[in-house]
């Protein structure tokens, strides 16, 4: 997959390089370019932000240097434009499962107090919220939607770890456990240690509905 990632900050997504997603840059698999968008701007200082007409607080990034950096990219038919903003749709599992599916994504990263909403029509990205909470930027929300998206993509991780990980199957994970086998007084559970697998994926089964409906009993209503 390639991913393209328009940003005022793109040294903010140094964490990206490390562990699964960095492991699966550097394979190739995924492609990630990020796109300073201060090195589309006709200012000698590199400005890209102005004051809002109309007054108000804080500062609004200009619409052409948007639309300069977007265009600066390989657009292909299949390239999808997404938005990161707290007016978008919440991400979800499916959503990111959809999304894992696309060739090329290209993500837009607001800052200060937006994007001028000129281009925002013009180029009309899907707008994604990870949550109903405002952030200083689009960048971490960026980098959520990223590993999430990554970690279904071919090759990123194992299909075992895919499909018993949490809302795999509109559960939540059920409890794990490794050495040592106690551990302040407090035994792993026999049917774990027991080597009947049918016992055991019955009792993850058990254990995944009962911590569902104990803390997120509105998936379970699903």
């Amino acid at each position: 997959m390639k991913i393209d990632v328009l940003t005022l900050f793109p040294e903010m997504f140094s964490p990206l390089k490390e562990s699964i997603i960095g492991k699966a840059i550097e394979k190739k698999i995924i492609n990630l370019e990020l796109v300073n968008m201060r090195d589309f701007s006709k200012d000698k200082h590199k400005k890209v932000d102005d004051t809002p007409y109309g007054g108000g607080a804080g500062m609004v990034i200009r619409p052409d240097v948007v639309y300069d950096a977007y265009n600066s990219l390989k657009i292909k038919e299949n390239s999808k434009l997404i938005y990161l903003s707290p007016q978008g749709k919440t991400l979800t599992q499916e959503k990111v499962i959809s999304l894992s599916k696309e060739e090329h994504l290209i993500l837009l990263c607001g800052h200060y107090e937006g994007i001028d909403q000129r281009v925002i029509d013009v180029l009309n990205p899907e707008e994604i919220s990870i949550g109903d909470y405002v952030l200083t930027g689009g960048e971490l929300p960026a980098m959520v939607l990223i590993d999430s998206v990554a970690r279904y993509i071919k090759g990123v991780l194992s299909e075992e770890s895919i499909n018993e990980e949490s809302f795999s199957n509109k559960l939540l994970e059920y409890p794990q456990y490794t050495r040592p086998e106690i551990f302040l007084n407090k035994k792993v559970p026999e049917v774990l240690i027991s080597g009947h697998h049918e016992n055991i994926k019955k009792w993850r089964q058990e254990q995944a509905i009962e911590i569902t409906n104990k803390k997120r009993p509105d998936l379970l209503k699903k």
